[in-house]
């Protein structure tokens, strides 16, 4: 897959659940409930157990159907050992503009992690395919319309408090897409196998974007 198609499969429909998880057992049945419910990009945080593997299975058996990326990287190493191992995208909580570089030498897009506007304008400058707002609970929809205003050629990502009743604000507000973390898949759902629950969570949210994008 080209980075030009990894990056329209991440703008449609525009969610990337992030699952942070303290076991990888249950980890290809909470992809195959998010897909079932429209979500098809997943991303797996490095602080899962053996994420990196999971992320090459996962992608084995669902194939195209399913968009495989890794969340929480710090440092380029981990970031090539995940590309190789399987993982579509790559996103940071921070910006280091040496991570952006291996995304880029790999073709692969990459949201990288900003706060503040210097941090958003250095990741952009740097090669940033998107730009990963967080925490964006901490500053709202708010400050993504007051960032875009001297800065519109930010690709903002927001994560952190983003759910099925505030995906319409952050996307109003400019964003391209939405990470969406606990709000969407849950340790309680993992921890119970509530695939049909998260299935649910996942059609309702697909439709909350679905409409805040035709209004």
């Amino acid at each position: 897959m080209t980075k030009p198609e990894i990056i329209q499969r991440l703008l449609a429909p525009g969610i990337i659940a992030i699952i942070r998880a303290d076991s990888a057992d249950q980890l290809l049945h909470a992809a195959e409930a998010l897909l079932a419910g429209g979500v098809t990009a997943v991303e797996i945080t490095m602080t899962t157990p053996n994420a990196i593997p999971t992320i090459g299975d996962i992608a084995a058996k669902l194939g195209d159907q399913i968009l495989m990326g890794v969340g929480s990287i710090i440092d380029p190493e981990t970031a090539r050992v995940a590309i190789l191992g399987g993982a579509e995208f790559v996103i940071t909580p921070v910006t280091r503009p040496e991570i952006i570089r291996m995304c880029n030498r790999y073709g692969k897009p990459i949201a990288s992690g900003a706060f503040t506007p210097t941090e958003c304008l250095v990741a952009h400058e740097s090669g940033a395919d998107f730009v990963k707002l967080f925490p964006a609970d901490q500053v709202g929809p708010g400050y993504i319309k007051n960032l875009l205003a001297p800065l519109p050629m930010l690709q903002i990502i927001p994560t952190g408090g983003v759910n099925a009743a505030t995906a319409s604000a952050f996307l109003q507000a400019g964003s391209v897409a939405l990470g969406v973390g606990t709000a969407l898949v849950s340790r309680d759902i993992l921890a119970a196998r509530a695939w049909k629950k998260l299935t649910a969570r996942a059609a309702e949210l697909v439709q909350a974007v679905r409409a805040a994008r035709l209004a």
